[in-house]
């Protein structure tokens, strides 16, 4: 029986670089300590390819609540305010309805 060598099994696909770039930024953005001073900085890594790092800067520079400051050092600044409830779409409540379900018998 022929012995299978490490170059014939099936390795399963990893993430690309848009991938793995978006998920550090992304985990960046959503770590607390960022989340409470609504700033982050996100630096440029040796494995960060150049169409990688276009590609995700460029979304980042689509989303409107978000504010980027590019950096001499190559490093990015983003920024973001605090969500307040007036820049949401008001919710209209309806009066005099009834209970939406009958109650319990018990």
């Amino acid at each position: 029986m022929p012995m299978q060598t490490a170059s014939t099994t099936l390795q399963p696909p990893g993430m690309s670089g848009v991938e793995r770039l978006s998920l550090r930024v992304s985990s960046m953005i959503n770590h607390p300590v960022a989340q409470t001073q609504r700033w982050v900085l996100v630096h440029r890594l040796h494995s960060d390819g150049d169409a990688e790092w276009e590609e995700v800067m460029g979304l980042l520079m689509e989303t409107p609540e978000l504010d980027l400051t590019f950096n001499p050092d190559g490093s990015v600044l983003v920024r973001w305010q605090r969500h307040t409830g007036q820049q949401f779409d008001e919710v209209s409540v309806e009066q005099g309805c009834g209970p939406l379900a009958p109650a319990a018998p018990f």
